[in-house]
């Protein structure tokens, strides 16, 4: 599982990228200050079992917090990307190749436009960061018709000569992008392409390769930089202007401040929350204090959190369709080593109870007779559609 945080420079994604792992990465307002990607761990937010159990969980992995479950998952922030990119201008061919193996994509844009399509520093107001929107998707489109031709030709005559199945083969030829049989297969019904793959021309293929990549790499609008003057118009105008696109208010900056107000226990905060409680007000000189005032009044307050966390949990169970699921027994939520409800893990959509015995270990899964819904204790079988938040027991043969 891995999440891409894609912008133009400037625009706050390392900002985004260090509030949500608060790894260490060099944070300037100037163009390609990251070069090479930053991977760190990130986490989405699960409401916690325990408390319906009346346990408090101990986690191998992530953490809880007032029983909000925070399950590790893996960020990359790519160097940013400006107009031209599949062409290589800023090297971008590389840049965009970073983001092959991401699952879902989180674009981060400067609603306040205080910044040009460069990444260069503007009045506030004065750009427009509708156009941030469409040139990336423009980017993206064409990087994608850029590895959909390599090779197309070639690939044709073969798969013709050969008589082979068209999504079959396509899938096999782009597995690299996560495109599967099944997703090829209704692109190519949906937008009733030609059954002679001979006949694809430039157009086909530009829209074989748009959908695509709508499919594989699906996207998010991280609107960063709220707590600026222009940004809450023109987050308005946004989102009436893209309504096919979930937009979200984010300030990476009150994040971070938050998150580390927290590490040094100067406040009680968790990620995601629309409040916090300062803890050691005598440790805070005024400038602080201003500042924890100005992000409760005009963030939390006004748009329900900072958005880095929303942004990052709509990610992966919106758009994505993930699940989180613990497991557990009836009568026991210990590990062998006494921790209590140690672990969830995040399922894809439509996963069954077989899918999760084989996710926890692969002899789970060759052994598997039933499984039990601890919450309801009812017996399942191995098609059983899993939801989110169910506890699950295993009961194999051995």
């Amino acid at each position: 599982m891995l999440i891409g945080l894609v912008g133009k420079p400037s625009c706050g994604k390392s900002t985004f990228f260090k509030a949500a792992t608060l790894a260490e990465v060099e944070i300037a307002a100037y163009p390609f200050t990251t070069i090479k990607p930053n991977s760190g761990i990130g986490f989405v937010k699960v409401t916690c079992v325990d408390k319906e159990f009346n346990v408090q969980c101990m986690p191998r992995q992530g953490f809880c917090l007032q029983h909000k479950r925070f399950v590790p998952v893996e960020l990359m922030d790519v160097a940013g990307l400006v107009p031209g990119a599949h062409e290589g201008k800023g090297m971008g061919n590389a840049f965009l190749d970073d983001l092959r193996q991401a699952s879902v994509m989180i674009h981060v844009i400067d609603i306040s436009g205080s910044t040009n399509e460069k990444g260069e520093i503007v009045a506030a107001g004065s750009y427009d960061p509708a156009n941030d929107i469409r040139f990336l998707e423009f980017e993206l489109d064409m990087w994608y018709l850029r590895l959909v031709e390599k090779g197309w030709e070639k690939f044709a005559r073969t798969l013709q000569q050969e008589k082979g199945e068209i999504a079959k083969a396509i899938a096999k030829q782009l597995s690299g992008l996560g495109v599967t049989e099944a997703m090829a297969k209704d692109v190519i019904q949906k937008q009733q392409f030609p059954e002679d793959i001979m006949k694809w021309g430039q157009n086909v293929l530009k829209r074989f390769a748009v959908e695509l990549r709508k499919i594989t790499k699906p996207m998010i609008i991280a609107c960063n930089k709220i707590d600026i003057s222009a940004g809450p118009g023109n987050f308005e105008r946004l989102r009436r202007e893209f309504p096919q696109h979930v937009l979200i208010a984010c300030s990476a900056e009150a994040e971070l401040a938050l998150r580390e107000a927290a590490k040094h226990g100067l406040i009680s905060y968790v990620p995601g929350d629309n409040k916090f409680e300062i803890l050691k007000p005598e440790r805070l000189n005024e400038t602080q204090k201003l500042a924890l005032e100005f992000i409760k009044k005009n963030i939390l307050e006004k748009y329900g959190s900072t958005g880095i966390q929303h942004v990052i949990d709509e990610a992966l169970f919106k758009l994505l369709g993930y699940i989180a699921i613990f497991p557990g027994g009836i009568n026991k939520f210990a590990d062998s080593e006494g921790r209590i409800l140690p672990d969830v893990f995040l399922m894809p959509p439509r996963s069954t109870a077989l899918d999760f015995a084989y996710k926890l270990h692969t002899d789970l899964g060759k052994n598997f007779i039933r499984a039990i819904d601890v919450k309801t204790k009812r017996v399942i079988g191995k098609d059983y559609l899993l939801r989110n938040r169910d506890v699950i027991e295993i009961v194999t043969s051995k």
